[in-house]
């Protein structure tokens, strides 16, 4: 492995966040996303939302340096499905969590989280 392709660590979040509000509100998910990205000291590139209609749903990306955080919403049934995908060891993939769980008032949530990068699967690595 060379200097220029140092190995990096980096940690995926998929959620189910159940019980959730302000799905269907276009300007609240774009803060939300934003508010999420600051919590995990992740650097926002761009923000790309689609709002589905008045009552319905919002999907959208924010866009990072580190990578992404994704939404897509159904309010109807309280229901919005969240990636997070984070690189870097000095980034907090669990707060950008935390940040949108406490946002949309999510009564529950499940969570997976996976490692990812280079050195995501070699004994003694680390991901944070």
């Amino acid at each position: 492995m060379t200097a220029s392709a140092l190995p990096y660590d980096g940690v995926h979040v998929v959620a189910d966040l159940y019980g959730a509000q302000s799905l269907d509100d276009l300007k609240y998910i774009d803060t939300t996303l934003r508010l999420a990205a600051a919590a995990a000291g992740a650097t926002v590139l761009d923000v790309h939302l689609h709002s589905f209609g008045t009552g319905l749903g919002v999907t959208g990306v924010a866009l990072l340096a580190e990578s992404h955080i994704s939404i897509h919403g159904w309010p109807e049934h309280g229901y919005a499905a969240v990636d997070i995908f984070i690189c870097g060891r000095n980034h907090d993939a669990g707060a950008a969590l935390a940040a949108i769980v406490a946002r949309l008032a999510a009564t529950q949530t499940g969570t997976t989280y996976l490692k990812r990068g280079y050195s995501a699967h070699t004994p003694g690595s680390a991901c944070a």
